[in-house]
């Protein structure tokens, strides 16, 4: 029972880490005033650069980095859209989610001669406790990545710049009032461009840790679904980061009893299996939609001058 349970806890924290990543990048655009629903796309080119990078180099750090530097030009595009021309947000963020595994796929078979998928990186992101560390214990089963850390850390400082720095309260008051926080000699449209980017690279790391940590390599479908898993995650924690954090737990836990289910006895057909984490998307969206409320700001092309 406490073997099974360690393992849940395992895949739970492992799965959670990418959803938590690309959910604070959803947290600060739309804090900001800017939708992006293009965290999909930004996670998809984030997982190609992240596992071509790690595998030509042989160093998954840089292919990490790497991710995050992919992720933060797919985001300048949408900003660019969004800001610049003032396009209507979610049609720029569906057209990201178009380029992002369309331009990943393309890069990929000519990086790799043809194939859509790359060849495994040769070392992985690390764990930071393992079964070498707790052999011949009770919680030998039990491991972390420190792509687990990264999250972790990553949602403590999105809420402590958020909540408790000038700069956070003025990009939460930009997705209120961004006329207000003009007023006060503040650019938004700067400010709003450092936000999306830095959605965009939170997005493309959180990408780049499926690749360099859960599967090793880029296929087309490493990245299914993810991104909008993780606004889903955004909206039920109602835009705070500790509040997406825990769903991203949610949905990672379900991923978890997919694994667990799926290597069982239980006969469950694997079609079904896969579906459970959407599933509980859909749930989640049809019972916290409705008591969530974004930004009055987010999604509404800002204009210098207008009231």
């Amino acid at each position: 029972m406490l073997n099974n349970i360690l393992i849940a806890i395992s895949i739970t924290l492992m799965y959670s880490a990418p959803l938590a990543l690309a959910a604070m990048g959803g947290v600060i655009s739309e804090r900001s005033g800017i939708i992006n629903i293009g965290i999909e796309g930004m996670m998809s080119i984030g997982a190609l650069a992240g596992a071509a990078v790690g595998y030509f180099s042989g160093n998954a750090w840089l292919g990490l980095i790497c991710a995050g530097i992919a992720g933060g030009l797919m985001a300048l595009l949408h900003a660019i859209a969004s800001i610049t021309f003032k396009a209507d947000q979610t049609v720029s963020g569906i057209a990201i989610n178009l380029i992002g595994p369309g331009v990943a796929i393309f890069l990929s078979r000519y990086f790799f001669d043809g194939a859509a998928l790359s060849l495994p990186v040769p070392v992985k992101l690390p764990k930071v406790l393992d079964q070498k560390y707790l052999q011949g214990t009770s919680f030998e089963n039990f491991s972390i990545d420190v792509t687990v850390l990264i999250a972790a850390v990553v949602v403590i400082i999105t809420w402590f710049l958020l909540y408790k720095t000038k700069w956070g309260l003025r990009i939460r008051a930009m997705g209120e009032h961004p006329a207000a926080v003009d007023t006060l000699g503040v650019s938004v449209y700067k400010s709003r461009y450092f936000c999306v980017i830095l959605s965009g690279i939170l997005a493309g790391l959180g990408g780049g840790t499926i690749t360099l940590a859960i599967i090793s390599q880029f296929t087309p479908t490493a990245i299914s679904g993810q991104g909008f898993i993780a606004l889903a995650a955004v909206i039920f924690g109602k835009w705070r980061p500790f509040g997406a954090y825990v769903a991203c737990l949610l949905f990672g836990f379900s991923q978890a009893l997919v694994v667990m289910l799926g290597g069982g006895t239980l006969s469950v057909p694997s079609s079904i299996l896969a579906m459970i984490p959407y599933i509980l998307t859909i749930l989640v969206l049809i019972l916290f939609v409705g008591h969530s409320s974004a930004p009055k700001a987010s999604g509404v092309p800002y204009e210098k001058g207008a009231r």
